[in-house]
């Protein structure tokens, strides 16, 4: 489609004017003049540039029509439309036929394979919310194309690695007929004992909300709102970056955490979360941990500023790192968050903010706008 002599005029003088500014919860203009489109997204850097991958949203339905898309950049700024990375298929019965569920996809780069690894929440379509899976597809270059490979639930057949042999045999004791009644005292000691990880065992934990993250070693997990997303699951991958290994853990169970943001500072491993209410937006919570496996702290919420007890309007979905230019220089790191708006998907906006430290731990300050030098 052609641009319009208005809309070419629009992307000139907004890449003109600001180029180097971030301005959270306003349009954000491709080099084309259209409103970036990859929304619960992450960032992948390879190479000089930066690949930003998203969900494409609809004017009516966020529901996958088309699938994920793909921008580049070498200034965090100005993007430009590198297409479709991964298309939803028109074959009936598809895993990621057209009209299914495609939420947060995440990209990571395995030197070892020389492949870019995409991950995804995917519930199948026409059963709105049920499947809670991930999906899972490979490419030769980052912005694609992405060739799916499978989805499924996770870590099937497989306990968390903190349950013991005395915590098995509580969970063994466990009959989910008897906690029908969801929210008592005696059915969150119950979640927190494994009662929906047992009613999972068999079939795999339901995958939903989710995260990459490579490690310095260059391990990579799988981070993911679980057990009816009661209970966030860390989860590590293969050598391929293309499955699980089977080894996985569980943190802050009946918490009722989505959204996971994972960074490391100084050796301490911290993830930016949100509560579960739907599209609407609540106040984020923070952990820590000494080690990716735990044990994880529950913190106040990183926000400060004009409406921060609703996460400014939005909702995390990636912690960016920005390496410094030699191996002493500090890294920064760059929260970004959803503003949703279900009855204009399209429209959703952006919200990127630096991460700060004080006292030791992160805050997200408000700010109208970032400017990244």
């Amino acid at each position: 489609m052609k641009l319009t002599l208005f809309t070419a005029l629009f992307a000139l003088i907004a890449l003109a004017t600001s180029a180097q500014t971030i301005r959270s919860g306003e349009i954000w203009p491709d080099t084309d003049g259209r409103h970036i489109n990859a929304h619960g997204g992450g960032i992948l850097r390879h190479g000089d540039t930066y690949y930003w991958f998203g969900e494409h949203k609809s004017d009516h339905t966020s529901n996958a029509l088309v699938g994920v898309t793909c921008y580049a950049s070498t200034d965090l700024t100005t993007w430009r439309n590198c297409g479709v990375a991964l298309a939803v298929s028109d074959s009936a019965g598809s895993d990621i036929e057209r009209g299914c569920i495609i939420e947060r996809p995440k990209v990571i780069y395995n030197p070892q394979t020389g492949k870019f690894c995409m991950w995804f929440h995917l519930e199948l379509k026409g059963q709105g919310y049920n499947a809670a899976r991930f999906g899972v597809a490979v490419a030769d270059a980052p912005e694609g194309p992405y060739r799916f490979l499978y989805s499924q639930r996770a870590n099937a057949g497989r306990w968390p690695m903190e349950f013991d042999a005395e915590a098995l045999a509580i969970t063994d004791t466990l009959d989910i007929a008897h906690f029908q009644q969801w929210w008592t005292p005696a059915w969150h000691r119950a979640i927190g004992q494994g009662l929906f990880v047992k009613r999972d065992f068999e079939g795999g934990q339901m995958s939903r909300d989710m995260t990459l993250y490579v490690d310095d070693d260059g391990r990579a997990y799988h981070i993911f709102s679980s057990e009816d997303n009661l209970t966030l699951h860390i989860a590590e991958l293969a050598d391929d970056f293309l499955h699980h290994t089977g080894r996985y853990t569980r943190v802050a169970p009946a918490g009722h955490n989505e959204a996971p943001a994972l960074f490391k500072h100084d050796g301490t491993y911290w993830m930016i979360t949100s509560g579960c209410t739907g599209w609407e937006p609540n106040e984020a919570r923070m952990f820590s941990a000494p080690s990716i496996w735990g044990p994880w702290t529950q913190h106040e919420s990183p926000c400060i500023g004009p409406n921060a007890n609703k996460t400014f309007g939005g909702q995390s979905t990636f912690v960016l790192e920005i390496k410094g230019e030699t191996d002493a220089d500090e890294p920064r790191f760059i929260f970004m968050a959803d503003i949703w708006r279900p009855r204009h998907p399209s429209d959703a906006r952006y919200i990127w903010l630096p991460i700060e430290f004080e006292a030791g731990k992160p805050v997200v300050k408000w700010r109208g706008g970032l400017t990244l030098q």
